[in-house]
């Protein structure tokens, strides 16, 4: 697989994943976090839409608390573009996550480590639109 497909299905497959925990739709919860945070770099860092830094301790604390509390939420991307180096991606792209009648929108570039098979989260900077 090319880093560019590892890098797109990284960021496709969290998405997918985050919108099943936030709305409860996995039969297996444990599952659910572990194939999440097995997604992550353990240098993972990001800076958040409200400019707050948040690492991977900190996302795992955050994880339980929000598990099931958006039944109808839904997690779409759009415009992703990656570029990619021998052990590097950089994948920008627009997510946008809809909750009834609330939408919210955020601009987003995330640089992810290319381990053998995988690409990892590393660092994520989000901008709300």
């Amino acid at each position: 697989m090319e880093n560019k497909e590892k890098a797109r299905l990284a960021l496709e497959s969290f998405c997918t994943d985050i919108e099943l925990w936030f709305r409860r739709r996995e039969a297996n919860r444990e599952e659910l976090s572990k194939r999440i945070l097995s997604g992550f770099s353990a240098d993972f860092e990001m800076v958040s839409g409200d400019g707050n830094r948040i690492s991977l301790d900190s996302f795992k604390t955050w994880l339980p608390t929000v598990y099931g509390i958006f039944p109808d939420r839904r997690v779409f991307l759009e415009n992703i573009e990656i570029a990619c180096s021998q052990d590097h991606a950089l994948a920008t792209y627009v997510e946008i996550q809809s909750t009834g009648n609330t939408t919210t929108r955020r601009r987003s570039s995330a640089v992810f480590l290319i381990k053998e098979e995988k690409a990892l989260w590393f660092h994520l900077i989000e901008h709300w639109l």
